[in-house]
Formats: C-alpha cells, structure tokens, sequence
C-alpha cells in the first residue's frame, strides 16, 4: 500500500495526475474520431507548426494557450499561401510549412540565449503543472467534449459514408474544420504536459489500442480514454520509482499498451484462422 499511495501523497503529482486524466479523458475520445476520419498525420502536423508560438509565448511571459494559438493561425495562413504556389500540391505545402515552423521552433527553444526551461515545451513538464494549468485544461477539455456531444451525429454521417453524407444531412466541410479546430484544441491541452513531441501520442495510442480490440464506436471510446488514464497513472509511477521524465514514461506505457494489444489481436487471429485437432 505504500508502493501505490506514496507517488499521490505530493501536491505536484496529484496535479501531474489530473492533468492526465483531464488530457486521457479528452485524448481518448477524440483520438477515435481521428483514426475514423485517418488524420494522425494532421494532429502531428498541427501540434509541431504551434511550437514557435509557444516558444515566443513563453519567452515573452504570454500564457502558452495564446502562443499556441497564434502559431496555429499561422500555419494555416502559411499553408494556404504555399498552396497557391504553381507546381506545389497541397500535402508538399503542408509538408514545407510544417517541417519550417517545427525547425523555427526548435531553434528557438534549444538557442543558449534562451532562459531554462524553454525546452520543455519539446518533451513536456508534466511535474510542474500548477493549480492555473490544471483548471486551463479542465475548461478547454469541458469544451472539447461538449462540442464532439453536440457534432456525434454529423462526425458520425460524414465520417460513415462522405459521398452520401448530405443525402443524410451531413456536411462534409463543417465536420472537417470542426474536428480540425478541437484537434487543435486538444493540443493546446496536452502540449503543456507532453510536450510538442510527445504531444501526438496521447492522441492517437489509446485510440489506435482501442481499436484493435473492439469496432463499436462508444466501447472504443470508453475503452480509449480508460487506457488513456490508466497509461497515465502508470507513466507517473514508473517516472516517480525510475525518476525518469514524466513525459516521456507516459509515452512509453502509451506505446507498450499498443504493442501487447497489436501481438494480443495478431494471435486471437491466428487462432482463430488455424483449424480444429477435430476439422485436421
């Protein structure tokens, strides 16, 4: 008992832990619409162009919220002006723009004129999260999930069939900037955790876990952002006994739980596709 109680007998890690459960929770449920709709690729891209706003916002006192936002509006704008390049398609543009502003940023978080702790914007703090940043997150994820409460029904039409969506009265383009925009939203509540590189994986793992073990939309759910938390937890203790980085620990039982669940899935097939002793 005092293995397991004595990590949450600190005030730092019982802020670590709702900070997590705030982000696993939100991460969970809006990592299932971002494997249906296939945009990993695009809540990378989103969470590595805010980087130089968050390292500006940090430099000049802003709140990080603010910076990331502003470096996501000019990735958008930076996009739109690369796209109309002659002989740029759109996935190069988003490509060129990305890796920029990605690389702008590292540089400015990793520069020797940079004050100490500018790069933790790159792997995260979970471990300082203060009182301010956990009722930031627990506000931006109470919209997050209220606004997918109220788009379920046309995430769900477009995501199903995008061709005969507006027959069912779905819109195509208000699903897709709408899930662009909590994507971005999400982000913004991670990133001061995870951190720009780690950011991704609270994201996309528990969903991509969830989803090698059951189809139905609202058991992923469930079981994405139980495994969203429960990864959480256990990044903490293994961060707290290893005293490794706490960022980093929670990124990596993320990526172990998909492991075991991808080897589990690969032999429940196998065992299913091999025959009987009696059909042999």
């Amino acid at each position: 008992m005092h293995v397991l109680l004595d990590p949450w007998s600190l005030g730092f890690m019982q802020r670590a832990l709702l900070e997590l459960v705030l982000v696993g929770v939100t991460g969970g449920v809006l990592g299932c619409w971002i494997v249906f709709y296939e945009l990993s690729y695009s809540a990378e891209s989103l969470a590595h162009s805010m980087l130089p706003g968050l390292v500006v916002a940090a430099l000049l006192g802003f709140p990080l919220v603010l910076g990331g936002a502003a470096g996501l509006i000019v990735a958008a704008v930076a996009v739109g002006v690369a796209a109309r390049v002659p002989g740029i398609d759109r996935d190069t543009s988003v490509a060129i723009v990305i890796t920029t502003l990605f690389g702008l940023g590292v540089m400015l978080a990793l520069s020797p004129a940079s004050p100490p702790g500018i790069g933790d914007l790159l792997f995260g703090n979970l471990l300082g999260a203060s009182a301010a940043d956990v009722w930031t997150g627990a506000a931006l994820a109470a919209f997050v999930l209220g606004a997918l409460r109220l788009l379920h029904r046309q995430l769900l039409v477009v995501g199903f069939d995008r061709s005969t969506a507006r027959a069912l009265g779905g819109r195509p383009l208000l699903a897709d900037v709408a899930l662009l925009g909590l994507i971005a939203a999400a982000t913004l509540i991670a990133v001061q955790g995870l951190g720009n590189l780690l950011v991704v994986a609270i994201l996309v793992a528990p969903a991509a876990t969830a989803r090698l073990l059951t189809r139905r939309l609202a058991p992923m759910m469930t079981l994405a952002a139980t495994l969203a938390v429960a990864a959480g937890a256990g990044g903490l203790y293994l961060s707290y006994y290893a005293d490794t980085a706490a960022g980093a620990s929670v990124a990596g039982v993320l990526v172990g739980l998909y492991v075991v669940a991808r080897i589990a899935s690969a032999l429940g097939a196998g065992s299913k596709l091999a025959p009987s002793p009696s059909a042999a």
